[in-house]
């Protein structure tokens, strides 16, 4: 595919509102592209270059493509951001200076365009950005104008088109089936392997037919599974139908463990006879690779006596004197860049593994969940006792009185509560359903259990919130069945001054001239900031109530702003599950 072309797919994109009509074009492109080059479309119209898994970033900021485009088109930075602050868009100003650029455009296959992005993107060391900044720039003169507004804005996370993964698989569907249909199937491939690439490359290789081929790998994240929510522990039970498994529930966050060790030629391998692992990585609920930042996690993990694993967990931070487990606040210090070494003393991790995926060469997904423990417990028992690696605590539970008093003695721990799974059930990947549920330390006349909400845009404060940047925040859920995103809370409590500050640096980033075109919010609620899809919040509230005001008709009273969560947009609480979690509401207060 000429690079022309694409564009032309991306113009036609970017003008169109109707989602439905959105994911119909998505389709045509996806048609035109060959199997080799299917999986780099579906990277770039998603403003990437690799699956987020794999961790490559341009590393460009706005500041930087500002001094790019200048040096490109012979302007002084000044004038560049004059035109920037004009037009609302970096793309389109250097559209509109590539028009005004003497030399002739040339039309380069794709394939050619994205070695030249990633070229770029792995530029390391000295002198990198400099680097960086001169193939850009002799890149951008080479292209057609058309070609610089997406250029530019995809290394600066702006490209505009207004979909996420959900709707490449939606188009995927489309171009098979000339319909949805397929859905169910594309989105068990995709989340049983997180790499929306590889998936549309299967499909265009091997077929429909062959998609619930698509296995686990190590090294490839599979999306987690997820708990629903229920009124009492005694209607988990009668869900369970005596086949309940009680967990503790902890208050840490989630790590998927992926061990794959190399045969050495000349030395039988066995068990207990382990070379270094060829790989070993350490994932995020979001998929990202967060191996450099639990050290402790990833040496233990080697020790393991296995060939090839993957292995879902929760990590928690405990106290390396008095051995208890610290907050939330404090465990999350530990996702960081720098520091690592003392961070690592200061909080140590302890990754509890509750679950394995894939073992020795062989998916698991699909065996029930008793026979994957015992596998867990097979490990472990062969494995000496680790302090940052351990089995999770199982109970089998039959009757109310047992579960209530494990309850109450995890709650008593300072844990988040329990997590009860069917013995028989499949490991559902990317999945919120009965098989997990969990239950959470209730307060009495308030939601049992938080929600996540999308940051869609603020209000500027007033009185000491000034000094801030931002005085209160426009939050809503998500729908997946139409893709758009809808308005349920204005917040202004729960933040301390350094939160607020925080909150305004990560906003700052995601600032949008316009209203992002997938979001609902009446004009009531217009924020003074709109912010492109990309904060995660987690908020607490007394009730959900239904709401004449609010696009999604429900309202948070009295919320309060909890943390920072490591999810996407599309991951948090949606739609369905607030209609849920109001049923359950209502349940309790009859």
């Amino acid at each position: 595919m000429k690079i022309d072309t694409f564009i032309k797919h991306l113009q036609v994109i970017e003008n169109t509102t109707s989602r439905n009509e959105i994911t119909i074009r998505l389709a045509k492109l996806l048609s035109e592209a060959s199997h080799q080059e299917i999986d780099k479309i579906c990277y770039l119209v998603l403003g990437r270059l690799l699956p987020k898994y794999q961790g490559l970033e341009f590393n460009l900021a706005e500041k930087t493509m500002i001094q790019i485009v200048a040096s490109a088109f012979n302007k002084r930075p000044e004038t560049i951001k004059k035109l920037f602050h004009q037009s609302g868009d970096l793309g389109s100003t250097a559209e509109q200076l590539r028009q005004q650029w003497p030399e002739p455009a040339r039309n380069p296959q794709m394939a050619d365009i994205y070695q030249q992005l990633l070229a770029i993107a792995r530029e390391k060391g000295g002198g990198s950005q400099e680097r960086k900044k001169q193939k850009m720039t002799l890149l951008m003169r080479a292209i057609s104008p058309q070609a610089n507004r997406y250029l530019v804005r995809i290394p600066i996370g702006k490209l505009r088109l207004g979909f996420s993964t959900a709707t490449i698989l939606d188009a995927l569907s489309w171009l098979e089936k000339g319909d949805k249909s397929l859905r169910p199937q594309l989105q068990y491939a995709f989340n049983v392997s997180a790499d929306i690439g590889r998936v549309a490359k299967w499909l265009k290789e091997k077929g429909a037919a062959k998609l619930t081929a698509i296995s686990a790998q190590p090294g490839i994240p599979i999306m987690p599974a997820l708990a629903e929510r229920e009124v009492s522990l005694k209607k988990i039970l009668e869900r369970m139908n005596g086949h309940a498994l009680l967990e503790p529930k902890y208050d840490g966050f989630r790590v998927q463990i992926h061990i794959n060790h190399r045969p050495t030629p000349g030395i039988k391998q066995n068990l207990f006879n382990q070379q270094k692992p060829i790989l070993l990585r350490i994932f995020s609920r979001s998929t990202k690779d967060i191996t450099p930042m639990l050290p402790e996690v990833a040496k233990a993990s080697r020790g393991l006596p296995l060939k090839s694993a993957i292995l879902d967990g929760e990590a928690i931070g405990f106290n390396p004197k008095t051995q208890k487990f610290v907050t939330f606040q404090e465990t999350t210090t530990r996702k960081r860049k720098y520091g690592i070494g003392q961070a690592a003393k200061d909080i140590p991790i302890r990754a509890f593994i509750f679950d394995i995926l894939y073992y020795n060469g062989q998916t698991l997904i699909r065996k029930p969940f008793h026979r994957r423990r015992q596998i867990l417990e097979q490990i472990f028992a062969a494995n000496p006792r680790q302090n940052h690696l351990a089995l999770t605590p199982q109970t089998a539970v039959t009757k109310l009185p047992k579960a209530e008093r494990l309850f109450h003695r995890y709650i008593n721990r300072g844990l988040e509560g329990v997590l009860i799974k069917e013995a028989n059930s499949q490991y559902h990947a990317g999945q919120r359903k009965f098989s997990w549920i969990k239950f959470k330390r209730a307060m009495e006349g308030k939601l049992a259990d938080s929600i996540d909400c999308l940051l869609m845009g603020y209000y500027y404060g007033r009185g000491k919130r000034q000094k801030f940047g931002l005085g209160a925040l426009l939050v809503g859920t998500y729908s997946p069945k139409d893709g758009q995103f809808y308005t349920i809370s204005k917040v202004g409590t729960g933040l301390s001054d350094k939160q607020w500050r925080m909150l305004h640096r990560r906003a700052a980033k995601l600032i949008s001239r316009q209203k992002p075109k997938n979001y609902q919010v009446p004009k009531e609620l217009t924020p003074d900031v709109w912010l492109a899809p990309g904060l995660v919040l987690e908020i607490s509230a007394d009730v959900i109530s239904k709401s004449p005001l609010h696009s999604s008709k429900f309202a948070l009273r009295f919320p309060r702003f909890q943390r920072l969560r490591d999810k996407s947009p599309t991951e948090i609480t949606n739609l369905h599950e607030i209609r849920e979690l109001f049923k359950i509401q209502e349940e309790e207060n009859r």
